[in-house]
């Protein structure tokens, strides 16, 4: 994750609560998608943004997710999502994912 994407994340943690925030990724491999879902829970792994040493422990979801899919149209989703969807290696993705939250997921 970019280091103006933590400053965003951080900033609007702190405007509205990070118990009032979720954080959709999009990530096409599991590997980054881990990455910036550790950022924005546990802080930047990689000690180079503002996430680093800040837990906010967000809640974080990938768009290919079913709890994800559940929450957008399905003509949206078939639209915007469903033609990456294809080419993902879903189930890794959600696997680390599911990791991510479990470790160190707050809310």
């Amino acid at each position: 994750m970019d280091l103006e994407n933590q400053r965003r994340v951080l900033a609007l943690s702190e405007k509205y609560g990070a118990e009032n925030m979720v954080i959709v990724l999009g990530a096409a491999e599991s590997e980054a998608a881990g990455l910036a879902a550790e950022t924005v829970t546990a802080g930047d792994p990689t000690f180079a943004g503002p996430l680093t040493g800040v837990s906010l422990g967000l809640r974080v979801y990938h768009i290919c997710e079913d709890e994800m899919k559940a929450e957008v149209a399905e003509q949206v989703y078939d639209d915007q999502v469903s033609m990456m969807e294809m080419v993902l290696d879903v189930d890794s993705i959600k696997s680390e994912m599911s990791t991510m939250r479990s470790e160190y997921c707050k809310f």
